[in-house]
């Protein structure tokens, strides 16, 4: 067999898959749950080697055995205490038992138990950021209304228009602003509001969100035509151009 014809092989078993799972937008049928059945069986394949590629070979057997010292780098020592780990984890695959699963949930209690003691670093480090950014100054400090370019400026220029508070970033600075707020006012639900400015502050909030939603749903459906045209590229041009000229 030639390479021109295994790789035409090849992109033929990628088109038969490709309409396979696109034929589920007709409806639901056996070609398309045989490939369906195909990718997941690849995709755990995959993940199980991912696991000891990614994951367990550099973050608990390199750890443990240790590493020689190659060309221009120095040997780390191992550490046999991450040993600990394998058994623990091996509890997980009582949950297979109907007589003794109580014991997988001695890892999961373990992980939860961690996860639990890096939620407070977790959050502060997702929000902290979030919250610092909403802290931003309202009124401009300049009449110049945008930003210049700061290209072929020395560092004292430059750190002098960063701190500018030009008339184009203070008005989108207060667009943030009121989103924030209004988005917030949004959520109060422990009381009734009965005041109009707070009334009209939610009102806002919920149009804001619907905004973003509409946003958030228009890039999801931007993503997947994307994805689709170039299935469709696949199809078309990749493996019906290389099906003539197999011919």
């Amino acid at each position: 067999m030639s390479v021109e014809t295994y790789r035409f092989i090849k992109l033929t078993v990628g088109v038969l898959a490709t309409l396979g799972l696109y034929s589920a937008l007709y409806r639901e049928n056996k070609f398309y749950r045989f490939f369906e059945h195909v990718f997941l069986g690849l995709a755990v394949g995959y993940a199980v080697v991912a696991l000891w590629t990614e994951t367990l070979y550099d973050l608990w057997w390199t750890k443990m055995m240790g590493s020689t010292a190659a060309v221009g780098q120095v040997a780390t020592p191992g550490y046999w205490g991450w040993i600990v780990l394998l058994p623990i984890g091996l509890l997980g695959y009582f949950v297979f038992s109907s007589k003794n699963n109580w014991v997988s949930r001695i890892p999961i209690g373990i992980i939860l138990g961690l996860w639990s003691g890096q939620q407070l670093q977790v959050w502060f480090t997702r929000y902290g950021p979030q919250m610092v950014k909403q802290m931003v100054p309202l009124l401009p400090t300049t009449s110049e209304l945008f930003h210049p370019v700061t290209t072929g400026m020395t560092p004292a220029q430059v750190a002098t228009v960063d701190s500018t508070v030009y008339v184009s970033q203070a008005i989108t600075n207060i667009i943030v602003t009121v989103t924030f707020i209004s988005v917030l006012s949004y959520f109060l639900f422990s009381f009734d509001l009965k005041n109009r400015f707070l009334k009209n502050a939610t009102t806002l909030g919920r149009w804001l969100l619907m905004i973003g939603f509409g946003a958030i749903f228009g890039s999801t459906v931007m993503m997947r035509f994307t994805l689709l045209i170039d299935r469709m590229y696949f199809v078309w041009i990749e493996w019906l151009m290389k099906a003539i000229l197999h011919k």
